[in-house]
């Protein structure tokens, strides 16, 4: 019981800071104003990881290499915890290189859940709150996601089907990720 509660726990608290690093790489490829409130709140969350990458690795065009880096690294850690805490033992050399694969696939999966998320929390804000301030934070990140999606789908007299149809293609891909996950870490 108490190695499911602490797994439960780590769990949350890796997918956060992940899931932290992603908004950092998004927000940079978008190119979202550094000096906002919540680009300051994710920079200094995740500067303690993503500044010594920094050092080595720079970010290539529209890409934050250092926060990527970081985000594998932290899924990486995540998983090998995990185990640990799963199996009670540490893991077997010959898990090594499929977890590092497995964490490239966490850190789409944590994509996908925050692509899921912030589309939610727009549309129900969208309903709530349209004037709240984080609103035009959400609109500049779902942009890039949703654009596309609504030259596809047709104009149903002024209802926007773009936001389901994305949060479905998220779960979609979450599903589908999930189980690489667990079929690359043997977890």
């Amino acid at each position: 019981m108490l190695s499911n509660i602490f797994s439960f726990i780590v769990t949350i608290a890796f997918t956060l800071f992940g899931v932290a690093l992603i908004l950092r790489a998004w927000s940079y490829a978008i190119r979202l104003h550094p000096f906002n409130p919540y680009s300051q709140a994710i920079f200094s969350l995740t500067d303690w990881l993503v500044q010594p990458i920094r050092r080595f690795v720079g970010p290539s065009g529209r890409f934050d290499t250092p926060s990527i880096i970081a985000c594998w690294l932290t899924a990486f850690v995540f998983q090998l915890i995990i185990w640990v805490t799963l199996t009670g033992q540490a893991p077997l050399v010959q898990m090594l290189l499929p977890t590092v694969f497995s964490g490239i696939f966490m850190v789409f999966k944590w994509t996908f859940n925050l692509i899921l998320w912030a589309t939610l929390i727009q549309v129900v804000l969208s309903w709530v709150n349209p004037a709240a301030p984080i609103m035009p934070v959400l609109q500049t990140l779902t942009a890039p996601l949703l654009n596309p999606i609504r030259r596809l789908i047709p104009n149903f007299g002024g209802l926007d089907f773009s936001p389901l149809v994305l949060i479905i293609l998220a779960q979609i891909g979450i599903v589908v990720l999930e189980q690489i996950v667990f079929s690359l870490a043997g977890i």
